[in-house]
């Protein structure tokens, strides 16, 4: 495989590759809540400013596709829900600092990683992992 820095390895293959993965896995790790259905959209553009400039000129970041944790704000058609039905639906008035930041860096937002149900604030007797959106996760990102 082609490295950044070796070649030119297509950005869309790799985001395509993580999407495989995530529908081949999330059914027994339920660790994604949701994908960015822009994601492939988002490595098409990402490929082609990659095409057109020099390696050096742009982030290292640039074209590699990150999962978000579902209570992170993300100002676009995935939701920020802390994986609770609650507030699926709901809006956010911009990016966090940090998903601006990383996507002006160019990194792809791939998706939404589970947590349990409101970062475990509702209870304590909940098993850890586990959220009404998700299910009992088998890799929680809670610590």
């Amino acid at each position: 495989m082609a490295t950044k820095t070796s070649q030119h390895f297509p950005i869309p293959l790799l985001v395509e590759f993580y999407i495989e993965e995530i529908n081949r896995l999330n059914p027994v790790l339920n660790g994604v809540i949701e994908v960015n259905p822009d994601a492939v959209y988002l490595a098409d553009t990402a490929d082609k400013i990659q095409k057109a400039n020099s390696p050096s000129s742009l982030s290292k970041l640039h074209g590699i596709p990150i999962l978000m944790k579902v209570n992170i704000g993300t100002k676009d058609k995935l939701n920020t829900t802390t994986s609770s039905f609650a507030l699926l639906g709901s809006i956010v008035p911009q990016d966090a600092a940090v998903v601006a930041k990383l996507r002006k860096a160019g990194a792809i937002i791939l998706g939404k990683a589970s947590l349990s149900e409101w970062s475990m604030f509702r209870s304590f007797n909940v098993p850890k992992g586990w959220s009404a959106r998700g299910g009992q996760g088998k890799v929680s990102l809670d610590r």
